[in-house]
């Protein structure tokens, strides 16, 4: 169990405080020693990484983490990472592309703090574990399990902001369900059909330091949007951008305007959709259709590709590949 803090890991203004809470105070090892009957589906030991909300961590603190779990699951079985919810989905997506081990890694937090009644939070990091233990995710990369629901990294967002069944995966649906006894998986990655040790992700940390980590923004389009962010964007020295689009991608005249200025300064765009749902095609000079993936995990994947190549059409394959659903 690697803690990283989070609402699973608040210590709540009293116990029906459901939003009255201080996220990251309870250590993972107290909270995994206070579990009830953990010695039935697991040996656990743990191990504290931080104790902060997860829009707290920067992108090379998740290079840290990513090096952390290869380097627990060289020694251990699986691995469950325990985190805040409000940007598990890309620090899930960042370990889902980073891991090199085909071991089990299940990425947990909760919608409730840990001290209030009736907490998800007992039940969550319980059945992380129990999945965990389980090896039925094993070459699945990471997978996200909360509300009893297993999900691929790839592909999972965020739905609502209070809500224990927050997490969904849009057009694709949950990979799978966890209750009581039953672990049941109804579909599963490509990458899980492949010879073990045949399917690790390119983007091995290993072989480049957090200094080479790759400066990627998100822009968002809307009525008459201006192409200032862009611009500024430009100014500050990225080296890709995420564009968030209006229905199939579509974004405003001025953006395009900066955005093809920005191309001939070299900075490579994918192009996705704002509306949380649907596949953005086509592309073109210096531009990558993003498929399904989310802006904010799209930018993860620019940024790792941004990161290991200079090259354009090194980096359309990547989006190719690991960018479009594993199904």
């Amino acid at each position: 169990m690697i803690g990283t803090g989070g609402t699973i890991a608040g210590q709540s203004k009293d116990e029906t405080s459901f939003q009255n809470y201080k996220a990251g105070t309870l250590l993972i090892a107290d909270m995994v020693k206070d579990l009830p009957d953990k010695q039935k589906i697991a040996d656990v030991n743990t191990l504290q990484f931080g104790n902060s909300g997860s829009g707290s961590y920067t992108m090379t603190d998740l290079y840290d983490l990513s090096q952390t779990v290869d380097k627990a699951l060289a020694q251990y079985d699986s691995v469950v990472v325990t985190t805040g919810t409000d940007t598990m989905e890309e620090i899930a997506y960042f370990l889902d592309m980073t891991v090199q081990s085909d071991k089990p890694v299940v990425i947990t937090g909760s919608m409730r703090p840990w001290t209030v009644i009736g907490s998800d939070a007992q039940a969550n990091l319980y059945n992380a574990i129990k999945l965990a233990g389980s090896g039925r995710t094993k070459s699945f990369g990471t997978v996200l399990m909360l509300n009893d629901t297993i999900q691929l990294a790839r592909g999972v967002t965020k739905s609502n902001d209070y809500r224990t069944d927050t997490f969904e995966t849009p057009m694709l649906g949950a990979v799978g369900y966890i209750d009581e006894e039953n672990i049941r998986i109804y579909r599963a990655p490509a990458r899980a059909m492949k010879a073990e040790g045949t399917a690790k992700p390119v983007f091995d940390l290993s072989k480049i330091t957090k200094a080479d980590l790759a400066k990627v923004e998100i822009a968002i389009s809307y009525q008459e949007a201006g192409g200032g962010a862009i611009e500024g964007f430009v100014k500050s020295g990225v080296k890709g951008i995420v564009t968030s689009g209006t229905g199939a991608g579509g974004i405003s005249r001025a953006m395009g305007q900066a955005r093809t200025k920005a191309i001939e300064e070299g900075v490579i765009f994918v192009t996705t959709t704002r509306t949380g749902s649907g596949s953005v095609y086509g592309g073109g000079n210096g531009i990558i259709a993003g498929d399904n993936l989310s802006p904010q995990q799209a930018r993860i994947l620019l940024m790792l590709g941004l990161s290991f190549s200079d090259d354009f059409d090194t980096i359309k394959k990547w989006f190719e590949t690991y960018g479009t659903p594993e199904v």
